[in-house]
């Protein structure tokens, strides 16, 4: 096992994802969007995360902050 420098903080659907990147990238921070179900489609695999879904990672460095953003985000969702 390889130890990662980045940190999963958000699963959810590419229209809330792609909220969430704007608002981590107005704040500074650089997210990494992971699509399972897309990359095995293009490999020519099934599988992944529930289709449709993505993973937000971040790097540990911007942690605290972007589980801010995210919070905030969640609370919008709530409303």
């Amino acid at each position: 096992m390889t130890d990662s420098n980045y940190t999963k903080i958000f699963t959810g659907s590419l229209v809330i994802v792609q909220h969430l990147v704007q608002e981590l990238e107005e704040s500074g921070i650089n997210a990494i969007v992971k699509d399972e179900t897309e990359s095995a489609r293009l490999a020519g695999f099934g599988g992944g995360i529930v289709p449709g879904f993505q993973e937000v990672f971040v790097n540990n460095d911007e942690l605290d902050e972007a589980m801010t953003v995210v919070d905030k985000i969640k609370a919008e969702m709530e409303d």
